[in-house]
């Protein structure tokens, strides 16, 4: 696995949107909305980007006259969300081992 910044996935909701798909198979689109409380606008607007970029599959289904949205990570969604996970990780690992006094940072 590479660790690289993905700026499609780094915005706050689609970053929630890929941690949430990265634990299921798939999801309903009420369930995605739902977990981030956000309108359905609001969550179709992040699923957009993340669907162009290849990384959520959207499937619409008619049951009952109803349609259904179902969202899943795609194996090149879920590569990027593991890589963009790792360089956060790598960027917040030593963190704790800094020995600089607020004073010096505040100095730079």
């Amino acid at each position: 696995m590479h660790a690289a910044f993905d700026d499609v996935i780094h915005a706050p909701n689609r970053l929630r949107i890929t941690a949430a798909l990265s634990a299921v198979v798939s999801a309903d689109f009420s369930v995605i909305r739902d977990l981030l409380s956000v309108s359905d606008s609001v969550l179709s607007k992040h699923v957009k980007p993340l669907s162009e970029a290849g990384y959520v599959d959207v499937v619409k289904t008619v049951i009952n006259s109803h349609v259904r949205t179902s969202l899943t990570l795609t194996v090149k969604g879920r590569k990027a969300y593991r890589g963009h996970i790792e360089a956060l990780r790598e960027l917040t690992a030593n963190m704790g081992e800094v020995d600089t006094t607020v004073d010096q940072i505040s100095e730079l």
